[in-house]
């Protein structure tokens, strides 16, 4: 178990740190704040989602963004979702910028190897920003490994994923095709009650900009699943 730790640790470390390394980044410490809720009815799934980021050294509102979704149920390992979101960004001064999302997402429970549980979650965007006229088209990946801790944790489980996006067009907002940022998170996920869970952990995030070429991000990232 040791050892299998070990190897996630070193993994996610190298994504961390190895974007872009040519580069000298643009750094921010943020806090990431996320809420979000899952249910079904039947196979009918469905999740609701608000999270509000905070960057500048964490001191001023960044982005605010709101991500219901509805989906179907193909299997117990699989839920195929068709959503929206919303999303306010403060990052420049004076100048709130308006995105309008649609988005499909395939959910996969890959299963579980060496005791890591493995999942996947696969995004494809919409965008439309109110700075422009042009439609973004952006490709998400999410890999996600999920280890329990001995007993002794109360249930504790340590947990890391990457998530790779691929801007798949250019735009008159700015938005250029190919690589757009990469995440890599690890922390620990702690259960509160039936199937709900906080995590809470470091994530990073390499981005690349319009106005500095590249963007470093460290945040502290604090996350409630409330699942019913």
């Amino acid at each position: 178990m040791i050892r299998h730790t070990r190897l996630l640790l070193a993994a996610l470390c190298l994504i961390a740190t190895g974007a872009q390394a040519s580069a000298k980044p643009v750094q921010d410490g943020q806090l990431w704040i996320n809420t979000t809720l899952f249910g079904s009815v039947g196979d009918v799934a469905y999740f609701a989602e608000v999270q509000p980021r905070i960057g500048n050294g964490i001191s001023q509102l960044d982005q605010i963004i709101l991500r219901p979704a509805v989906g179907w149920k193909v299997n117990d390992a699989l839920v195929l979702y068709q959503g929206y979101a919303y999303v306010e960004d403060h990052g420049m001064r004076d100048n709130v910028r308006i995105e309008d999302r649609s988005f499909q997402e395939i959910n996969w429970k890959i299963g579980e190897i060496s005791g890591v549980k493995v999942s996947s979650r696969t995004r494809f965007e919409q965008r439309w920003q109110s700075a422009g006229r042009d439609v973004g088209f952006r490709l998400r990946e999410n890999l996600r490994f999920a280890m329990p801790l001995p007993q002794d944790w109360g249930g504790v489980s340590a947990v890391g994923w990457t998530e790779l996006f691929v801007a798949l067009n250019d735009t008159d907002w700015g938005t250029r095709a190919g690589f757009d940022r990469v995440r890599a998170f690890i922390g620990l996920e702690l259960p509160i009650g039936g199937k709900s869970t906080v995590e809470i952990g470091y994530l990073n995030q390499t981005a690349r900009t319009q106005a500095s070429g590249i963007e470093l991000d460290h945040i502290l990232s604090l996350n409630l699943f409330v699942r019913y």
